[in-house]
């Protein structure tokens, strides 16, 4: 089945369906770690073990999230003159935002005496790596061409 064909006046960036997976996959996933992390978190330290495994997941998936979500947000400026700037700002400052809530975060845990430092790091650990493992196997598996925004010129005629 051959997609319908875009609108030329539609820039916007065919990576979004993309994006948006990731997204839901990751989600599902995180859902898995909180259950499994929270199960093996309470068998091991009991109720300590499974607030912090919950709290690693819960980072891990904020962090997943912000990415996604700011280049998807970037995205809808995509017919605009000023897209790149708007991009690279918006993207910018998602990782800034990342970057200084993780600092806030460690500071603000580190002498929380309710959460097991061991399984709120494998946690997030676990987060991450499941993320990971999302975004490549959701961009392995798209059927993006190399090519996927740009428009080829129409066959010469034989008049």
């Amino acid at each position: 089945m051959t997609p319908a064909p875009r609108d030329p006046a539609d820039r916007t960036p065919t990576s979004n369906p993309i994006l948006r997976r990731a997204l839901v996959w990751g989600g599902a996933i995180a859902g898995g770690i909180a259950v499994v992390g929270g199960l093996v978190g309470y068998l091991v330290a009991g109720p300590e073990g499974l607030v912090s495994a919950l709290v690693g997941t819960l980072m891990a998936v904020v962090f997943m999230g912000i990415t996604g979500a700011s280049i998807l947000l970037a995205n809808r400026y995509a017919n605009s003159d000023l897209f790149v700037g708007v991009f690279f700002g918006i993207v910018l400052g998602g990782w800034i935002l990342k970057f200084i809530l993780f600092i806030v975060l460690v500071v603000t845990l580190r002498g929380v005496e309710q959460l097991d430092p061991v399984v709120l790091f494998l946690a997030i650990v676990a987060g991450v790596i499941g993320s990971l493992v999302v975004d490549v196997l959701v961009v392995a598996k798209s059927r993006l061409p190399y090519a996927s925004d740009a428009q080829l010129p129409p066959p010469p005629s034989d008049d």
